[in-house]
């Protein structure tokens, strides 16, 4: 693995407004001085863009902090070459993390064309983008780190799921745009020595998190009276993983790069490595739902006599959904010295206090 030395890099974060890229780029912020990060955002109202605002306003805070750092955000889409050609020509990034994506299962079957254009055209932009920074005997990239996620694994038995399973079968769009970014990643790291790190991300939670997420459409839900269904009649496990632990994994990943070296024939081995992020304590979803109505009754962001019963709905699975995630991180341990342990009921309690204060309850 090649060590770097993130102090005095460049560092292009695409998706820089999203819910781990906000928070990645404020942790660099802190703990990295000086460094300075480039950042894109298209800021689609796939969801609301109050809290995209939010977390900009957020990260303009912490970086008035670190004057000896600095930030550049550029409004924009990676699926535009010239964007990210730009951005390239312009600032020579040393290190990039792609998070720029459309997420969301769901929404995969019912708007395919934005996770094309996003997850595919946007993902082959920043790796040709990579591809040329080596151009003319330029240094170039020194490590590209992209968001993959746990979807990849489909409907897999085996349990947990680990990055040696094979995950040929995705049982959603969003998924395949996920599994297509880990081989097209292999692809350019072979042909062109970028060294690439992707990284499966399970179901990630947090203050100003996305609200499609379960944890917060519930929210949302119960504070109109409204009744929330839970999918599979509650038997459904998820590998909730603290917002937090997410990003003290990237900021590790981004640290060692896989390393170049050449094989037998002279030719480059590719220098790519994949690795699950998640808590690896997977929660059932009625216990997950009963921690969230606590710690919204202790934040008070429901009352004391919320009565839950009356709105809760058992229902069937979704489409595209998979009744279990659970992460093996045993590599990410044992190459970057790290797990993600945050108990939920501590992560569930920080939400609930960022949403009483956002929406002012």
């Amino acid at each position: 693995m090649q060590k770097i030395d993130l102090t005095n890099k460049t560092v292009f974060v695409t998706g820089g407004i999203g819910f781990i890229g906000a928070n990645l780029i404020m942790e660099l912020l802190r703990t990295i001085e000086p460094i300075h990060i480039v950042s894109v955002d298209s800021r689609t109202d796939y969801y609301d863009v109050n809290i995209k605002d939010w977390r900009l306003n957020e990260i303009k805070k912490e970086a008035e902090k670190h004057p000896a750092s600095n930030f550049t955000f550029i409004l924009g889409n990676i699926a535009d070459s010239a964007v990210v050609q730009n951005i390239f020509t312009e600032y020579k990034p040393d290190i990039v993390v792609n998070l720029a994506a459309q997420a969301g299962v769901r929404y995969s079957i019912t708007n395919p064309d934005s996770y094309i254009q996003s997850n595919l055209i946007g993902f082959y932009n920043i790796l040709e983008a990579c591809r040329h920074s080596y151009d003319n005997d330029a240094k170039g990239v020194e490590h590209l780190v992209y968001a993959s996620s746990s979807s990849v694994y489909g409907t897999n038995k085996k349990v947990p799921y680990s990055t040696d399973d094979k995950v040929d079968n995705p049982v959603s769009l969003y998924a395949a745009t996920k599994k297509s970014n880990e081989l097209m990643a292999h692809a350019y790291a072979k042909l062109y020595n970028i060294p690439s790190t992707g990284l499966r991300f399970f179901t990630v939670y947090g203050p100003a998190g996305r609200p499609d997420m379960a944890y917060f459409g519930f929210t949302n839900k119960l504070l109109k009276g409204q009744t929330i269904q839970i999918f599979n009649y509650g038997n459904c496990k998820r590998d909730f993983t603290y917002i937090d632990d997410i990003v003290e994994g990237v900021k590790r990943v981004m640290q060692g790069a896989p390393e170049r070296k050449n094989g037998e024939d002279g030719l480059p081995l590719p220098p790519y490595a994949v690795y699950n992020i998640g808590n690896s304590n997977p929660e059932n979803l009625l216990d997950f739902v009963d921690i969230l109505q606590q710690e919204l009754i202790r934040a008070g962001v429901l009352p004391d006599n919320y009565d839950f019963e009356a709105h809760k709905e058992l229902v069937p699975m979704q489409a595209g959904d998979v009744p279990v995630t659970y992460a093996d991180t045993a590599p990410l341990e044992r190459d970057f010295g790290f797990k993600p342990a945050t108990p939920l009921r501590n992560g569930l309690r920080k939400f609930a206090e960022w949403y009483k204060e956002f929406y002012q309850i």
